[in-house]
């Protein structure tokens, strides 16, 4: 007889399923015999018998007159790419991410999410880290403090109060790079099996984290004033969900940005629905004038800003940080200790407070921006001969989210132009409905090399021959 078939197998089989789905964790203890027995309509008799055998496996163990627990032995592995549901390579988030991460010099890369090296300040950061090596002995091995570098922080607190947002040092903390300050923010406000608002598009990575969290994700349209008021106060209404994450200004993957009248709405709603509002500001300095910002509108009450240096400064020099509720941030101080033993390397915060802090930051960010604006016109123009046309024109920033022309579809270009040492970012990638199959997002201070539009021309030719 198979063991699932047993009542035995059958309270085995309920155990180890809620191992796999991290229900149960490394150290948990495990229900009473008694209220298992009760929950799974057994006698007690079998449920000790089930533990005795999962015990042997490995899977469990026994703690004499406490119970059983959770052994490391045995324990799944959390594989993010079984979290993220199985699609296509070529519209699967992970690989836009490894193509571009994983490119060598002579592959064109106008989807990847920065800017070239020579767009970079990478004079002041050479003259950074040479002042770097003459820093005390403490900055180059000791581990940081637990908020992080204070010199970077006074001077975060400084940009915020100069943007209408003046906050005491308690309510900021620097971290690792900006994909772990949300992923502390999942850690610290979610469970497996919350709901999340995401825009939709919505930047790629923001869909993997939080698969990897085992959270329901709920997309919002999102239109060039901010997400769609009415979807968004309706998914609260049916959704009741914990956190919605996004960025207010110069949009990923789209390029709009917040009108100020639906963040006053946003807001609204979610004060009626006690609802948490993370908001990536890593894109605030390609702005020419600020945008709504939701975090200076609310004041940090039901609102997180978080942000990283990553897109202006050096994608090899990370650190994020995370503004929020003094009392927030505490826990999630703690939180970091727990999983890092700190905030970011001395030696990356003290670089970067370096540059910051130096006159030429504001320089290089307004040379960047007419640049970028330079650039965004010319491949705007370049795409127009074949039927590509931007959703919107970006106040700033180097993305531009195009569409395509009727019956085409960006995946099957994407795989097209790879193959050709061309890595686009097909808009499904982007989508939690996976309706943007008409879109791709361009990066224009990587889409300068004509041979980007010559095999987007061949794509769309191949495309249309092959009747996809």
């Amino acid at each position: 007889m198979k063991e699932g078939s047993t009542r035995t197998g059958e309270v085995m089989a309920a155990v180890r399923a809620k191992v796999a789905k991290h229900a149960l964790l490394r150290g948990d203890r495990l229900p009473s015999i008694r209220s298992f027995a009760a929950t799974m309509g057994v006698s007690p008799s079998t449920v000790v018998e089930a533990y005795d055998r999962l015990a042997a496996e490995g899977l469990i163990r026994a703690r004499r007159g406490s119970g059983f627990y959770v052994a490391g032995t045995g324990l799944p592995p959390l594989a993010i790419a079984d979290a993220e549901p199985r699609r296509e390579r070529a519209i699967d988030p992970f690989w836009v991410s490894r193509q571009s991460l994983d490119a060598d010099a002579t592959v064109l890369k106008p989807g990847c999410g920065w800017l070239p090296a020579d767009w970079m300040p990478t004079p002041a950061l050479r003259r950074a880290l040479r002042k770097l090596a003459r820093a005390p002995d403490p900055v180059l091995t000791d581990y940081a403090s637990t908020r992080g570098s204070p010199m970077l922080r006074r001077l975060l607190l400084r940009r915020f109060a100069e943007d209408g947002m003046d906050i005491p040092p308690d309510q900021l903390m620097l971290t690792a790079s900006g994909t772990q300050a949300i992923d502390l923010i999942c850690r610290f406000l979610l469970k497996p099996g919350d709901s999340v608002l995401v825009d939709d598009p919505c930047y790629f990575n923001f869909r993997s984290l939080l698969r990897a969290h085992q959270v329901r994700l709920v997309g919002v349209p999102y239109t060039p004033t901010g997400p769609d008021v009415t979807a968004f106060e309706t998914s609260l209404t049916a959704e009741r969900p914990r956190l919605y994450i996004t960025n207010s200004a110069l949009h990923n993957p789209t390029g709009a940005s917040l009108s100020p009248h639906v963040a006053y709405r946003l807001l609204s709603a979610a004060s009626a629905h006690d609802l948490t509002i993370v908001e990536d500001d890593i894109f605030a300095d390609f702005e020419p004038e600020p945008s709504a910002r939701l975090a200076v509108l609310d004041g940090l009450n039901r609102v997180i800003r978080i942000g990283s240096f990553s897109k202006t400064l050096s994608a090899s020099i990370r650190c994020g940080y995370i503004a929020a509720r003094a009392d927030w941030i505490e826990g999630l101080v703690d939180l970091q200790v727990a999983t890092s033993f700190g905030g970011p390397s001395p030696v990356v915060t003290e670089l970067i407070a370096d540059v910051l802090a130096g006159g030429g930051y504001r320089k290089h960010m307004e040379d960047l921006r007419q640049r970028l604006a330079r650039a965004t016109r010319k491949l705007v123009s370049r795409l127009e001969p074949l039927g590509i046309r931007p959703w919107l024109l970006p106040r700033g920033g180097f993305y531009v989210w195009c569409c395509l022309p009727d019956g085409q579809d960006s995946t099957a270009l994407a795989r097209f132009a790879v193959a050709q040492n061309v890595v686009l970012a097909p808009g499904n990638v982007f989508s939690v409905a996976q309706t943007a199959s008409s879109f791709l997002r361009f990066n224009v201070a990587q889409s300068h090399d004509p041979r980007i539009v010559a095999v987007l021309a061949q794509a769309m030719t191949s495309h249309r021959t092959d009747g996809n």
